[in-house]
């Protein structure tokens, strides 16, 4: 079903309103396109064959314009000639040229008011598409940008998720490192505490022989 059902339908449409009650406004301004360009095509169809009727008609005129000269050469010789007679029914042909040429001429001025009519038609189509255009130029636009952005949005949030997943790997590899470190600062402690005791039992080892040998006298 058609958006439009006639030339006026077109000219006198609210595009900004029409577009704000489609549930696809879209859909439906490629719609409008697509009847405009039809109206369009229709319409210069139409004047193309009012143009050639009105050259064909121009043409007649002129041919009725020349057989006037000619029907009022012809009385002119008849009257010279003493050909009354002849002269009489040239300019009875030149009469009915001239009527001729009256009603072509009306014709002519009806013809060039219907193409003047029919140019203005195509030219408030024409605007009215160019109007049309822009807004759906407008809205591919509009589109195209809230998808970039869309895009853009998702984009940031995947490296958001992705920073933050590696701030966690980095903390726990970080944890992990010093884990390691003070399970071997406590292992190195922990032997150097083990050789101090060494020495220290050692020593007390030879305080003790020290001992028995003074005892002993040796």
């Amino acid at each position: 079903m058609g958006v439009f059902s006639r030339f006026l339908d077109i000219v006198n449409a609210n595009i900004n309103s029409l577009l704000d009650k489609a549930e696809d406004p879209e859909k439906m301004i490629k719609l409008m396109m697509q009847e405009m360009e039809d109206t369009l095509i229709e319409l210069k169809s139409s004047c193309a064959a009012k143009m050639a009727s009105r050259a064909k008609t121009d043409r007649s005129y002129k041919e009725q314009e020349s057989a006037v000269k000619r029907w009022q050469s012809r009385a002119e010789l008849a009257i010279s000639k003493n050909r009354e007679d002849l002269a009489r029914e040239a300019l009875l042909e030149r009469k009915k040229s001239i009527d001729a040429m009256e009603q072509l001429a009306s014709d002519l001025k009806i013809a060039d008011e219907t193409i003047k009519v029919s140019k203005d038609e195509i030219n408030q189509i024409e605007d009215k598409l160019v109007t049309v255009k822009q807004k759906y130029q407008m809205m591919v636009e509009r589109g195209k940008r809230a998808r970039e952005e869309q895009a853009a949005q998702e984009t940031l949030r995947r490296a958001a998720e992705s920073a933050t997943h590696e701030r966690f790997s980095n903390m726990e590899e970080k944890i992990d490192r010093m884990k390691a470190n003070n399970d071997l600062n406590k292992y190195d402690f922990s032997s150097l505490d083990e050789k101090f005791k060494d020495l220290e039992e050692m020593d007390d080892i030879d305080a003790e022989i020290a001992a028995l040998r003074k005892r002993a006298g040796l």
